[in-house]
């Protein structure tokens, strides 16, 4: 075979795996949209109240349990904050993130579990932007009450950086990922992106816009939680 014609072949084959790799993150963020969407339906979803004092929130859908064992294999999802200097602005761009190690809330059977996790306070949102995550250990976690409203949540959970929940076989509750880890996945990014990113970057300096497959994602979450309602001196 001709050299430069195999040239031509092995560049069209990288280049289709390139974008088959684009294409897999760009589902990503467009699952993550929707399984938001379907959770914040559910009659006895995640407290408005809650949602409204969030900086970030988390969705890494379909996380199966054979995808957690020897070899360190993990969940991908995104993470979406809100913009500005101290979290008041509109949603902005997601950056693809990995939690690893969970072993909590697969007792429900074989199926895959989606996670959304709602960052309360703009100390785990630094965390998180800036190393790699154990929670329990570098960010208070907790189980995230469901209902109308966090009325009667402990203070445990009040005070927690981090809130979960999972939803399974069509249920949705509260989940403790204590032991578990979040981390940036930054090859994943980069392919989003076509080049290479952090997630600080990305989520607070503004390096790049919010892609097409996240425009759902944002607007469902600048439709669903406009206004940051934390307590102002919480977020200076």
């Amino acid at each position: 075979m001709n050299k430069w014609l195999l040239f031509v072949l092995i560049l069209i084959i990288s280049s289709a795996a390139l974008a088959a790799n684009d294409e897999r993150e760009e589902e990503r963020v467009k699952d993550a949209g929707e399984v938001l969407k379907e959770i914040l339906n559910i009659p006895d979803d995640i407290p408005q109240d809650l949602l409204d004092k969030a900086e970030c929130v988390i969705i890494l859908p379909s996380v199966k349990k054979g995808a957690f064992g020897i070899g360190g294999s993990y969940g991908r999802g995104v993470m979406v904050c809100r913009g500005g200097e101290h979290y008041k602005g509109k949603w902005g761009a997601p950056a693809l993130y990995a939690l690893e190690g969970v072993s909590v809330g697969f007792q429900l059977g074989g199926q895959a579990t989606d996670f959304v996790l709602l960052v309360m306070n703009p100390k785990g949102a630094q965390s998180l932007l800036s190393s790699k995550v154990k929670l329990g250990a570098d960010a208070s976690a907790a189980a995230g009450p469901k209902g109308r409203t966090a009325e009667g949540a402990t203070d445990v959970v009040m005070q927690a950086e981090i809130l979960s929940y999972s939803r399974n076989r069509g249920l949705f509750a509260g989940i403790s990922l204590e032991g578990s880890t979040l981390r940036s996945d930054g090859s994943a990014n980069e392919k989003l992106y076509g080049k290479r990113l952090t997630a600080k970057e990305i989520i607070r300096e503004n390096k790049v816009g919010v892609p097409a497959c996240a425009h759902e994602l944002v607007a469902l979450l600048d439709k669903k939680s406009p206004v940051n309602k934390s307590d102002p001196k919480s977020l200076e």
